[in-house]
C-alpha cells in the first residue's frame, strides 16, 4: 500500500494529507470534505487536482487543515493534492503542470507600516 504524504500552503493556511489509493473519500479535519467546504467552488477546487490527472475516485485523502481561511484553506489542500499526486505518479506531470497546480501561490498579506492606517492607506490629509 502505497501512501504519501504531503504538505501545502497558501497565505497562513496550512494542509498537511496523507493519500492512499482507495474508493475516493475526502475527509478534512475528520469530516466529509463537502460538508467542510459548502460552497460548490470550493469543492470543484478540491477537485480539480483530480480532474487534471483523469483520477476522480481512485484515491482517498485524509487532510488536516489549519489557519487561514476557507478559501486560502482549499487552496492549500489543492496544492497538497497536486504535489502528492506528482510524486505518486510522474506521468501526472505534464497534466499539473499545464493546469499550474504545482506552483505555490506567493501572495501574502502586506504588512501594516507605522505613520500608516493600514499597509498603504494614510492618514486623511488636511490642508488647513
Amino acid at each position: 500500500m502505497s501512501q504519501t504524504n504531503t504538505i501545502g500552503r497558501r497565505k497562513t493556511a496550512v494542509a498537511r494529507i496523507y493519500l492512499t489509493p482507495g474508493n475516493g473519500s475526502i475527509t478534512v479535519n475528520g469530516r466529509p470534505y463537502n460538508e467542510y467546504f459548502p460552497l460548490e467552488t470550493l469543492q470543484q477546487k478540491v477537485n480539480k487536482a483530480f480532474a487534471a490527472t483523469q483520477t476522480l475516485g481512485q484515491y482517498d485523502v485524509k487532510a488536516n487543515l489549519s489557519g487561514g481561511g476557507v478559501s486560502g484553506q482549499a487552496d492549500a489542500l489543492l496544492l497538497a493534492l497536486a504535489r502528492a499526486l506528482n510524486e505518486l505518479n510522474p506521468d501526472f506531470h505534464t497534466p499539473l503542470k499545464a493546469e499550474k497546480l504545482l506552483t505555490r501561490d506567493p501572495r501574502m498579506v502586506e504588512r501594516k507600516k507605522f505613520g500608516r492606517r493600514k499597509a498603504r492607506r494614510r492618514f486623511q490629509f488636511s490642508k488647513r
